[in-house]
């Protein structure tokens, strides 16, 4: 009732006007017709259609001008930050738009409540509704006018949910929102008009017609009241009624009630004191500092109040200067109050929008006496507000980020100023006054316009440092420098700088520190810098180096192309060198005479051996020498300091015999990718000393022999000693090693795991996949066991103990075909976070084949030494009509909320767009910007990378080969395999590998930190989310298409921290070793952990079968658009009960958590179509066409949709069902809550749980009708028809990907995990008593249905029960007729074409990879008269 209530109050207020015709109005510079008292007409929205959408009438409303204001009943949807029309876009706004592209529509914002303040608990969906006016107007259309036309003081708008900016008069609002989707990435003006007029835009851009109110804002500028007061502490003074106000350090008493009149009583409260008054209700004494103190006791009237003067109060008194920090608050001026308080020395004023005049404007700043520092950056200045010129007492100016030119020369009247910083702006000259400033020893000019160095800086001879980082110095003489006698510290990165030389051979003594990264250098010569300390010259194209040696201390000079480094004398004071990434083919004699050389670093060299008198130094501590071609190691001649030793990638066929006993020191060696055979002894004798903990040993040639070489190392935590030869591991031997904590075997020949491994009391990790393994190790009694991988091995069964540990987080089983895991098993495994199985196909080999794409895949996700999973994987091998697939890869550095989002979202925009466009670039550039806005509030502060693969046939050639289209953002990576060499498809957007970014990011004056990072954030220049670093990061992806050939093997994506240890041609060697597919991806992700990575490591391997001709189609018959509206909704429902409700979503693919016991009337599901609002209300029927493996039947978004060819739908068009979906955490009969602790969540009655692994990430799920095939069908279709109530007990569930046949599961408990991000708390609809979570009404936002999904840890999500062998029942023959004729009834409804074979010229001899099975649906009669259809396939595509 309250929803209708609101329908029914809601108006929709239409301007009508025609051309020319002037209505109380008057007619603007573009024609436009602004009326100032219109003719409205009134309706009631929501009683219709027609008074939804509003009417026009009159023979001029079609060619209507001017602005149009509708107001909209705006329903909240879960997020908060968008919002979603209850009432649709109607057909007077489609008229306006349809006109021309300049016309569009801006949103409105009230600004009674602010919606972008974060909600807590479930009582967020129940707070005002924000008032909301759709304007239509044109590009032309200014601020001035739109206010005139309202009767309106002005517009404001907010960028990214953060400040609130005033509007010019002059400014455009829709062009600025055009401009800002240009600047995104929109390239099509009708495009950018669709999504100007998009509520969910909010997020990203918001127009307000009032400043929106932010109670924390003036709780923290200004709190006042009146209040009762007592001045002093005796009884002589009364309690009076006065007017009490805290602003900036002060308490403000009015000497009378009314403030206005009558003197001000001042009250300095830095460093006095704030405590409760215990005998009085509500009162707090205020005391100023030192011996003249003075006390007021303030009583407040209500405890809301008491608490924020005093949780105010606290921290003024508790700070040691006189600080307000009045930054990031869109501050046009400050409060009048503050100007009380003149005992300010530091005023903070960042990130506003400050302004000259006014009572509180930077005019006035100048009455604070005392202010010493004053921070104004970032505020939008355009000019050098001289009247800071005017405040002498300042020692510190911060005007960066401010679109400065120029700088006055009233400047020189600072003579106390000791820091300024002018970075971020548009300078390139400096004024002479400048240069007079004496006590000035900071200026900050990075970022700027200088094309050489300021002159004015020779006269500054208090300044130590030139900051002139990201500059345009191409040229630089070294003689310059030398003028500069008092510069000991000189920054010049990201200058262009082409050539530094020195042309005299005048000495520059006084350097000491030099940063040339990231410029265009092809040689350097600082010999004549003799007392350079510090050099930073990486990524530049150095071929040559040359410096002096004398006090040189680190040296880092990696990325280069340098053959060699001439330093003289020999640099004794050395102690950290970087020479990666280069060209080395031996190092200089000079190394070897370092005596302090602590650390080197010469990894991805061309190295063939490294010095004796290196290796044998008394001072090394740390040697990194991976990636080189050494084919031995000198011997160690004495004990040596080493304590980190990386020999990974080289040529190695043995190690130093003495390496273990003379380098006691050694904590960390990684011989990884050698020819390793064996490995020294760690001690001559039976007692040793060794201290190692960490040890690599992956991916060499050892045998099980090594087994008894490690025992000496008892300090051992992390042992990788994966894709060796080892057959067994010696049992005595591992049982010694009891501080292990982390144990990788995977890869080898083991058959079994020694049971001494319970010895090892401090293990959480153990990992040996890709083995032999038939008996299940004894790890579970281990106490701090938290990680456990057995995947593709040959386990036939699990001896548990009675309990499991708590602390198990993660088991993966799958890959082992002949486990069978007892009812008692699952129930143990119940509590674990993610465990992985097997599902058992059920289909025959000629289903399971007929059904198999010309692809399949296997992905991989390690979280490494990192406590949350910040990656993802989307997967489709059946994607839309046809034969197509969709793979994609996420990551979201360090948060795991925005790979999440994308994963849910990603595939179904994709579908969208492929409605719209066939053009590669235009739809996937679309699908990437869609999903970038669709992350709503989440997506302001957090990012994420990503990659996305499409697999299809071109639109022009249906019949033909298949194409890759690829797309990506950030760090992502593709690469595909073609005749065994690898193949580059991806772009890496970072700023060291862009340099055509890196200048985009320059030129829009954002501060690049010294690691590449845009504001410290990312070192991504575009990501998906991230919104608020917009326009330096960005949304918009890289789009490359590929024809495919039966030439190409695989594709491999993989992230950042994969492709960073992992080369190319590495990745495709091996995963060309490897046969199966998720096989080769683990094996990825393991080496990449072996060779050092400690972060999220995601892999997804994609094996590819494509034949030379394996299209057999005929030619479709009409040759129109390929891609054509969507038809009409599918009829496949299932009465949702009215106690548990459980709506399965199909279109987002998420996995809901479903007890065994669930009826069939508890389960709904919708099917429908969300592409666009209005479908065809017919569709002529087209001749069926002859259809080869390639392209079988029409799917429903890689379900088969039986009878698709039947009216209302069209073959080859793609469907899919609302994206609108519940979940349920518990579905109990006793109606206990989810929050209590029994029952325990899908436990069945006979107290088994299954959680099993599924691939998430696909909506490829086939869906068989007709008769059953098997008796087993039959038992439980005829038992949902005799079950009580029409109910039927679903044991028989399952849940299985037609991708790898896997199952997965994520316990349901989890998704409150998500709830308590802060970033998606917000997000989330209401949460029912059984603990179920709703999605809001009448919203079919797929952000929302990701929100709610169950967060996933380690890339997997609940699946319902297995069934009870024992709980079977059998049709009667007397009953088997009468069940097969009420099936034959409703296959009207559902009905399936059987799917042809897949040719012989499809199967890959070399690929071992399991065919996804077909799936059988079990069709209920329902209690009603209509019939019910039970789906039983749950999509969980992620």
């Amino acid at each position: 009732m309250a929803m209708e209530d609101e329908d029914n109050n809601t108006a929709v207020v239409a301007t009508n006007t025609q051309p020319g015709i002037k209505k109380g109005g008057d007619v603007g510079d573009d024609g436009a017709c602004i009326d100032r008292q219109p003719d409205t007409v009134v309706h009631q929205a929501g009683l219709n259609q027609t008074a939804g959408r509003g009417s026009r009438s009159g023979p001029g409303a079609h060619a209507a001008t001017g602005i149009r204001v509708l107001k909209r009943n705006m329903k909240r949807n879960g997020s908060r930050g968008c919002v979603t029309r209850k009432t649709r876009f109607g057909s007077r706004e489609r008229d306006w738009l349809k006109g021309d592209t300049q016309r569009g529509c801006v949103c409105l914002y009230g600004g009674t409540v602010d919606p972008q303040l974060p909600a807590s608990g479930p009582q967020a969906s129940s707070t005002p509704q924000t008032d909301l006016q759709l304007v239509l107007c044109s590009t032309s259309t200014t601020v001035e006018e739109l206010c005139a036309q309202r009767d309106g003081q002005g517009l404001y708008v907010q960028l990214h949910g953060d400040l609130v900016r005033r509007l010019d008069p002059s400014e455009r609002p829709l062009q600025m929102l055009y401009d800002y989707l240009a600047a995104m990435g929109y390239t099509e003006p009708i495009r950018v008009q669709q999504e100007a007029a998009n509520s969910d835009l909010s997020c990203l851009i918001r127009f307000y017609s009032e400043r929106p109110v932010n109670a924390d804002q003036q709780e923290r500028t200004l709190l006042k009241g009146v209040f009762s007061v007592r001045k002093g502490k005796t009884q002589l003074h009364k309690w009076a009624e006065r007017q009490v106000i805290l602003c900036g350090t002060c308490l403000i008493v009015a000497s009378v009630k009314d403030s206005l009149t009558g003197k001000m009583h001042i009250l300095p409260l830095v460093g006095g004191k704030v405590e409760e008054v215990k005998r009085r209700q509500h009162c707090l004494m205020f005391s100023s500092a030192g011996s003249q103190a003075q006390t007021y006791f303030v009583n407040f009237d209500t405890l809301a109040d008491y608490q924020r003067w005093h949780r105010q109060a606290s921290k003024v008194v508790s700070q040691t200067v006189s600080l307000v920090d009045l930054s990031c608050y869109s501050l046009e001026a400050v409060p009048e109050y503050l100007f009380y308080s003149q005992d300010v020395t530091h005023l903070n004023l960042r990130h506003n929008f400050m302004s000259l005049q006014g009572p509180g404007g930077l005019l006035n700043l100048p009455r604070f006496s005392q202010l010493k520092s004053l921070n104004l950056s970032h505020n939008r200045l355009g000019v050098f507000p001289e009247c800071m010129c005017e405040i002498l007492t300042l020692t510190e100016l911060n005007l960066s980020c401010n679109n400065l030119h120029t700088v006055p020369v009233q400047i020189g009247n600072l003579q106390s100023l000791q820091t300024l910083f002018l970075d971020g702006n548009h300078l390139s000259s400096l004024p002479e006054e400048l240069g007079g400033l004496s006590q000035l020893n900071s200026l900050g000019l990075s970022f700027n316009n200088f094309s050489h160095i300021p002159a004015v800086l020779e006269r500054l001879s208090a300044v130590d440092k030139l900051a002139m980082a990201g500059n345009r110095v191409e040229s630089l003489e070294l003689c310059t420098l030398a003028r500069m006698s008092h510069l000991k510290n000189i920054d010049l990165r990201l200058n262009g700088l082409h050539w530094l030389k020195s042309v005299s051979l005048e000495a520059v003594s006084q350097v000491t520190q030099l940063d040339l990264r990231d410029n265009y250098l092809d040689s350097l010569d600082l010999s004549s810098v003799c007392n350079l300390e510090t050099l930073h010259c990486q990524r530049n194209q150095l071929g040559t180096l040359t410096l002096s040696g004398f006090t040189l201390r680190m040296l880092h000079a990696s990325s280069n192309r340098l053959t060699t480094v001439n330093i003289y004398p020999v640099p004794n004071q050395l102690t950290h060198m970087d020479l990666s990434q280069n060209l080395l083919e031996y190092l200089p004699d000079w190394v070897c005479d370092c005596r302090k050389i602590e650390m080197l670093d010469v990894t991805h060299n061309l190295l063939s051996e490294l010095p004796s008198r290196l290796l044998n130094s008394l001072s090394l501590r740390k040697l990194l020498a991976g990636n080189n071609r050494l084919q031995r190691v000198s011997d160690l001649l004495d004990h040596i300091p080493l304590e980190a030793l990386d020999l990974q990638h080289n040529k190695l066929a043995e190690l130093p015999e003495s390496l273990f006993y003379k380098a006691l020191n050694l904590k960390y060696l990684n011989v990884s990718a050698n020819a390793l055979e064996s490995i020294p002894p760690s001690s001559p004798s039976e007692e040793s000393l060794s201290t190692l903990q960490e040890l690599y040993l992956t991916g060499n040639n050892l045998n099980e022999n090594c087994g008894a070489l490690l025992v000496g190392h008892q300090n051992l935590r992390v042992l990788h000693i994966a894709y060796n030869q080892l057959l067994s591991f010696p049992a005595s031997k591992l049982s010694k090693l009891e501080l292990l904590e982390e144990l990788n075997l995977s890869g080898n020949k083991l058959k079994t795991i020694p049971s001494t491994v319970s010895s090892c009391k401090r293990l959480h990790t153990l990992i040996a996949h890709s083995n032999h393994i038939t008996v299940f190790p004894e790890i579970l009694n281990l106490p701090e066991i938290k990680l456990v991988d057995l995947s593709c091995n040959e386990l036939t069964e699990i001896q548990l103990p009675d309990s499991l540990p708590a602390t198990l987080q993660e088991l993966d089983l799958t890959g082992n075909s002949s486990l069978m895991l007892e009812h008692k098993t699952l129930n143990l495994f119940s509590h674990i976070t993610t465990l992985k199985l097997d599902q058992k196909s059920t289909t025959t080999a000629g289903d399971s084949q007929s059904a198999s794409p010309p692809w399949n895949h296997g992905y991989s996700e390690m979280s490494g030494q990192r406590n949350k999973l910040c990656v993802s994987v989307l997967a489709v091998d059946r994607f839309g009509d046809g034969v197509e697939a969709c793979y994609g890869i996420f990551d979201g550095d360090r948060n795991e909320e925005v790979p999440r989002l994308l994963q849910c979202t990603m595939g179904d925009v994709l579908c969208e767009e492929l409605q719209h466009s066939s053009i590669d670039n235009v739809y996937m550039c679309n699908t990437f910007l869609t999903s970038h806005r669709k992350l709503g509030m989440a997506g302001q502060k957090l990012g994420a990378s990503a990659l996305l693969c499409y697999i299809h046939h071109e639109p022009s050639d249906p019949g033909g080969y298949f194409s890759l289209t690829v797309a990506n953002v950030g760090t992502c990576q593709a690469v595909l395999c073609r005749d065994g060499r690898p193949i580059p498809l991806s772009k890496v957007y970072s700023l060291e590998s862009c340099t055509e970014e890196m200048e985009r990011v320059k030129l829009s004056k954002a501060i690049i930190t010294e690691d590449n990072k845009v504001s410290g954030v990312t070192c991504c220049s575009r990501l998906l989310g991230c919104s608020y670093l917009s326009p330096w990061v960005l949304p918009k992806p890289w789009v490359h298409t590929k024809p495919l050939c039966s030439q190409d093997e695989f594709l491999i994506l993989g992230n950042r921290a994969l492709f960073e240890r992992v080369s190319y041609q590495e990745a495709v060697c091996t995963v060309q070793a490897v046969r199966n597919p998720r096989a080769a991806a683990k094996k990825l992700c393991s080496l990449a952990q072996s060779y050092g990575c400690k972060d999220n490591i995601e892999a997804a391997v994609i094996s590819l079968h494509i034949a030379e001709d394996s299209c057999t189609c005929e030619p479709p018959v009409s040759t129109t658009e390929p891609r054509g509206p969507p038809p009409a909704p599918v009829p496949v429902t299932v009465t949702p009960g009215p106690s548990d409700p459980a709506t399965l979503s199909s279109s987002s693919g998420i996995v809901s958590e479903f007890n065994s016991e669930t009826s069939a009337s508890e389960v709904g599901s919708e099917a429908g179509s969300t592409a666009s609002d209005e479908h065809p209300s017919s569709v002529p029927a087209s001749r069926p066409e002859r259809r080869c493996s390639l392209h079988p039947a029409t799917t429903l978004c890689g379900i088969m949709v039986p009878g698709s060819v039947g009216a209302g739908t069209h073959p080859g068009l793609f469907q899919r069902q609302p994206s609108c979906a519940t979940f349920s955490s518990n579905h109990s009969d006793n109606g206990l809550d989810s929050d209590d602790e029994a029952p325990l969540e899908g436990v069945i009655s006979n107290g088994s749980k299954l959680e099993v692994e599924v691939d998430i990430h696909c909506c490829a799920f086939q869906l068989r009708s007709g008769a059953p095939e098997s008796p087993k069908e039959l038992d439980l279709e005829k038992r949902g028809s005799d079950y009580p109530n029409g109910k039927m007990r679903r044991q028989n569930s399952v849940v299985v990907s037609a991708t790898n046949g896997c199952l997965l599961a994520v316990c349901g408990r989890e998704i409150a995990d998500l709830k308590k991000s802060p970033s998606t708390c917000s997000l989330f609809g209401k949460k029912l008593s059984n603990g179920s979570v709703v999605a809001p009404e009448d919203s079919h936002n797929l952000i929302e249905v990701a929100l709610e999904a169950p967060k996933k840890k380690s890339g997997y999500f609940t699946a319902p029960a297995q069934q009870d062998p024992e709980d079977q029942l059998i049709v009667p023959p007397s009953l088997e007729q009468e069940v097969r004729e009420q099936l034959r009834g409703q296959s009207l409804l559902v009905s399936a074409p059987p799917l042809p074979s897949i040719p012989p010229s499809l199967k890959d001899p070399v690929w071992d990879h399991p065919h996804p099975p077909a799936f059988a649906s079990n069709l209920v009669p329902g209690p009603g008269p209509a019939p019910i259809l039970q789906q039983e396939v749950y999509d969980t595509a992620l």
